[in-house]
């Protein structure tokens, strides 16, 4: 209770704060030491309403007063301010056009725009010339080079910014949801009961929109799309964005000091660990594994994206049934497969010769940091930094379904085309499947995990428990204002007359404990890496560890200081490594007056967090089912093993930064051990290590409140809906039903 009162009165003075800062925080006085809460607030005015010019007095002024070629001494390098100031002379990306990702003239703008704001002195300069951008570029542009910015920056560090989906909601946010809200903007949200109640629309008192998401007609196109619940999930797509953001595959000049990190084995794990958990998820619907693409077969698996980009242009749709190879995309083919086979022989040969005559060996353990750049495009065929090609975006490029456009300065992107957006179509994950596949063949070449290696002499697993394991699906809300225009009126307010709220339906976790019992001769440190994985496959046959190492999820990994004797573990599932809350609505801090749908307690806690990147504590489980999906829990406990690191890697950098991924700060064995490897089984099973078996169970919140089987024997999908997640579209069929269906089909034939 004294957490609650204390979590509301922090709001109410945190949003207080904001309300009355609006036109003060940027004056001429020097913002070089203020504290991280102003920080964070300036960061939500720029980033505010970007569709259109700022709202805010003070970053409108500083805008129009600030001069780059009056204030070169305050930037650490002149070049990049000249360089910028050259490029922009030649022209820029317009406002109002679509930012893309995979566009290299766009990126190269991008970059430009990033380092002028990195290379700023201090705080002071670099908020000054963020409002100078803010009102000049590309509002996408803007969003991505300063949100880069600011996870790089020393300054920033700690500073949270608001969600991508709630910058731009139209890459997060289905088309029709988005046309809804505009129609009752334009409408003041006038009441009209039927339409309504037909949409799901709910007007509060506040001033609160909400718009039901899972009301209308489902685009399907395949059976891939009874998963959009998780690949168009909001907070598995920010995951990925904020990955790139991290490790942007760019940023490989020593100055950044990316280079003394493990990004290359970071940003490749993170990428099989997705994969896994994708399977994990086709696994509860009794789906088999995917497939690696193939370039010469028609793609049976078509995406309707459901975006609708904020120009008014869709996306576009990919059929069932494309060929992927035509006349236009050859020239892509010849260069994703000298390239592949480049990097292949590479992997067989031990090394790779760049161009320049230096060599890169790929033999030893820690290689695979270099060939991890290569792969994800943070490592260049030319020792020089303007080279570096980039595979994934080649093999995008090479699927596209929109490539009359490619050459083009400005075009409309596909799904694949944005980090943000990727995720969604099934597609990628088979691109990323065929990448992946060549990190896989790398460690193949390595030597098998000896006795010694698995082994921690000593130190025994007594026990494994868990808590019952169960999903459900919940709704939730997402703020989707800043989709929408302000008139003038609401200009000058600096705030919407409405705040506009689209409720989704997404998977969610109950919290749960996982208890580890060890025994330990003597006090030493030890690492701590927690698993699952599946126990059987899609066809119920059982898994050994070989044969599903490349499916298990690392979902807690930790240092624990082993006493002598027995030592309990208590881990909590909001507190396992790199797991993180609900993030929380910007508008209720912008604005006191906001209406939240989310306990205050709640939205406090996630407010001070200050992990940008990490997985959300409701997907740590895939779906499961009704009568429990059979998985393993696996945990072993290893020494403190330093040493295996590149010499460049510098893990004291990695702590202080706060930019632990699993065990990459604390311990220098291979991400994934030991599963990273083929495993010898004989050698396999030591006393340091347990498993047991365990049961996800999905829970049908409108039924019960508590774990049952439900008979769903009777019940039918509707012929137009392939999700069978909303309860609202299973019916019960009558025989009447069942008779009519049938007459009806007589009477066509």
């Amino acid at each position: 209770m004294k957490f609650l009162v204390l979590a509301a009165i922090l709001a109410a003075a945190t949003a207080s704060a904001i309300k009355d800062e609006h036109t003060v925080l940027i004056g001429k006085d020097t913002l070089v030491n203020v504290d991280i809460k102003t920080k964070e607030i300036l960061c939500m005015k720029l980033l505010n309403f970007i569709l259109q010019p700022t709202v805010y007095d003070d970053i409108r002024d500083v805008a129009r007063d600030w001069d780059l070629e009056a204030n070169m001494d305050k930037y650490l390098k002149v070049d990049v301010v000249n360089k910028f100031i050259d490029h922009y002379k030649m022209g820029f990306l317009p406002r109002g056009e679509v930012f893309v990702h995979t566009n290299q003239k766009q990126m190269d703008e991008a970059i430009w725009v990033f380092r002028l704001m990195y290379f700023a002195k201090d705080f002071d300069t670099f908020i000054r010339t963020a409002c100078f951008l803010r009102e000049r570029i590309n509002g996408g542009m803007f969003v991505y080079a300063f949100s880069t910015a600011v996870f790089h920056r020393e300054d920033c560090r700690g500073v949270v910014l608001p969600a991508p989906y709630e910058i731009y909601p139209y890459f997060f946010v289905d088309s029709d949801i988005i046309s809804k809200a505009f129609m009752l903007k334009m409408t003041k949200a006038a009441t009209d009961p039927v339409i309504f109640d037909y949409w799901g629309i709910k007007v509060t008192d506040k001033n609160l929109v909400v718009i039901d998401w899972r009301k209308g007609v489902r685009h399907t196109l395949s059976e891939h799309d009874r998963l959009s619940y998780f690949t168009e999930d909001i907070d598995v797509n920010t995951f990925y964005y904020y990955l790139h953001m991290n490790y942007p595959y760019w940023m490989v000049d020593d100055v950044y000091g990316l280079n003394k990190e493990r990004r290359g084995e970071v940003t490749m794990y993170a990428n099989q660990q997705l994969l896994a958990r994708y399977r994990l998820e086709r696994l509860s619907h009794g789906m088999c594994d995917i497939k690696m693409i193939m370039w010469n077969e028609p793609l049976k698996t078509g995406y309707w994206p459901k975006i609708r980009l904020h120009n008014g242009e869709e996306m576009p749709v990919r059929s069932n049934n494309v060929l992927l190879l035509n006349k236009e995309n050859l020239k892509l083919k010849l260069a994703a497969d000298d390239i592949e086979r480049y990097i292949r022989d590479g992997i067989i040969n031990g090394r790779i010769t760049r161009r320049d005559g230096t060599t890169i060996t790929l033999r030893k353990t820690e290689d695979f940091e270099y060939l991890a750049r290569m792969l994800l495009g943070g490592l260049g065929h030319m020792n020089d930094d303007a080279k570096v090609f980039h595979i994934v975006h080649l093999f995008r490029k090479l699927v596209s379904y929109g490539n009359y456009n490619f050459n083009k300065y400005t075009y409309i992107p596909t799904a694949l085309d944005m980090y943000s957006t990727c995720l969604r179509d099934p597609l990628f994950w088979r691109i990323m499947k065929r990448i992946t596949e060549n990190a896989v063949l790398f460690k193949k070449y390595l030597p098998k995990y000896t006795r010694d290696e698995f082994d921690f002499p000593g130190v025994k697993v007594e026990r494994i428990v868990t808590d019952k394991l169960v999903t459900f699906m919940d709704d939730y809300d997402v703020d989707i204002t800043n989709a929408l225009y302000l008139d003038r009126n609401e200009m000058q307010k600096k705030k919407s007359d409405f705040t506009y709220v689209a409720r989704m339906q997404r998977l969610n976790t109950q919290p749960f404990k996982v208890t580890v019992e060890i025994l330990s001769e003597k006090a030493v440190d030890a690492v701590v890496r927690i698993f699952y994985g599946p126990k059987y496959d899609c066809m119920g046959r059982l898994l050994n560890f070989n044969d599903k190492r490349l499916d298990m999820i690392e979902i807690d990994s930790f240092m624990y200081k082993l006493d002598t004797g027995k030592n309990t573990i208590v881990r909590k599932s909001t507190e396992m490594h790199d797991v993180i809350g609900d993030r929380p609505w910007t508008r209720r801090f912008m604005d006191s007056s906001v209406e939240s749908t989310i306990g205050v307690d709640r939205v406090v806690e996630s407010y001070w967090y200050k992990a940008r990147l990490g997985i959300p504590h409701r997907l740590l489980l895939p779906l499961g089912r009704y009568d429990g999906l059979p998985m393993q829990f696996f945990v072993i406990v290893s020494p403190v093993r330093t040493g295996l690191v590149l010499p460049s890697v510098d893990i004291n950098i990695m702590k202080d930064r706060h930019t632990c991924r699993w065990t990459s700060c604390y311990d220098t064995m291979p991400l994934g051990f030991p599963f990273d490897r083929d495993i010898d089984m004989t050698r396999f099973f030591t006393n340091n290590m347990k498993w047991v078996d365990v049961l996800v169970y999905r829970k049908d919140l409108a039924t019960s409140n508590n774990v049952k089987n439900i008979d769903t024997s009777d019940m039918v999908m509707k012929r137009d809906d392939m999700t069978y997640l909303d309860n609202d579209m299973l019916v019960r069929w009558s025989y009447r039903d069942v008779m009519m269906m049938s007459y009806d089909k007589m009477m066509r034939l």
